[in-house]
């Protein structure tokens, strides 16, 4: 199973864990879209300039929808790879508190994310490929060196690629920034943007310290 199969599954079990398929507006059903690793920033280069963007409806426009179609997935590995280490016995407690963290931060953000799909009554999954290759996210060789690692090698492992990943995040959220309309995906997008970049510098000084 590739990584990007694992990633919509992962993306669809949390939708499901999180309450999302059974709600009648506030949920997203179905998938999350493909992805590999090695683009360097995808969105800008299938996003429209805000001057360009087609309007969605009054409220949001294609590249909120874009935001969150990418962001799921996103999301839902980082989700994964937290609870990856989390599982692992020995491992620092900073490095486990910030797994923590980024789990309790990352589900209920995909939870709202996949509530305005459905508001808007679009999929969860984007309709091509233009999505492919988003920044940041780990192949399927690295989760497998991430499941395999142990100790020490594990924990620096997960947070070179956390760090990575979460510079993608800080990307796709800075698009939205500049092209959203919707006023809650532009905040969320502030949000990733700050709480990404300060979990960047810690993972950068815990790097320091094993």
């Amino acid at each position: 199973m590739n990584t990007t199969i694992k990633t919509l599954s992962i993306a669809a079990a949390l939708a499901v864990s999180l309450g999302l398929a059974g709600c009648a507006a506030d949920s997203g059903s179905g998938n999350s879209m493909p992805m590999d690793h090695g683009s360097s920033n995808p969105m800008a280069s299938t996003m429209p300039s805000a001057g360009m963007m087609p309007s969605a409806n009054a409220d949001h426009n294609q590249a909120d929808i874009m935001f969150a179609q990418m962001m799921i997935p996103h999301h839902a590995q980082a989700v994964e790879m937290s609870g990856i280490i989390l599982a692992k016995p020995g491992m620092p407690a900073e490095v486990t508190d910030l797994a923590t963290k980024i789990k309790a931060a990352q589900a209920p953000e995909i939870e709202q994310m996949t509530g305005w799909l459905k508001g808007w009554n679009v999929p969860t999954m984007m309709s091509d490929h233009s999505g492919h290759g988003m920044t940041g996210m780990v192949d399927d060789a690295g989760i497998d060196k991430l499941k395999s690692a142990t100790g020490t090698e594990a924990a620096r492992l997960f947070l070179e690629q956390m760090i990575g990943h979460h510079e993608g995040a800080i990307d796709m959220a800075q698009q939205e920034i500049s092209a959203g309309k919707f006023p809650d995906a532009v905040k969320l997008g502030h949000d990733i943007v700050d709480a990404q970049q300060a979990e960047i510098t810690q993972m950068k000084q815990l790097l320091t310290t094993l």
